[in-house]
């Protein structure tokens, strides 16, 4: 759950910085890893967990772009989104994949951890948040 924040702006057009305790950031970005995850080589359950993650963070949706490597099946790509982006690399022989959720606004990138998670049916998640362009 997102501690509580509200949303900054200027007087006449929102610029979507955060305020968290005191502190005043442009987002929040999540660096997630999935160990002895399943299914990172099939195109359309990540295509899916995307956009639930998407839908789950309240973020809006602009385009999901995503590559499938041969031969090992790995996939790379990302969800652009009006508040930033979801990336996810994938190598499902190590049974690993490396995610970079990073929003702004209101958005909730911590609700994003659940839906990875039940996705991926992970042995184990590793979250590390960054509040980017704080002091702005």
């Amino acid at each position: 759950m997102i501690p509580d924040a509200s949303i900054s702006s200027g007087d006449e057009d929102k610029d979507f910085f955060v305020v968290r305790d005191g502190v005043r950031f442009a987002g929040t970005h999540l660096i997630i890893d999935v160990y002895g995850g399943s299914f990172l080589d099939d195109l359309k359950l990540v295509e899916d967990a995307l956009r639930k993650a998407v839908d789950a963070a309240g973020a809006t949706l602009l385009h999901i772009h995503l590559h499938h490597f041969t031969p090992n099946g790995g996939i790379s790509g990302v969800a652009v989104l009006a508040e930033s982006h979801i990336s996810i690399h994938t190598w499902p022989e190590c049974g690993y994949a490396a995610l970079d959720v990073f929003m702004c606004g209101e958005a909730n990138p911590h609700a994003t951890i659940e839906i990875l998670r039940d996705a991926f049916a992970p042995e184990r998640i590793a979250v590390e948040e960054h509040l980017r362009g704080q002091g702005l």
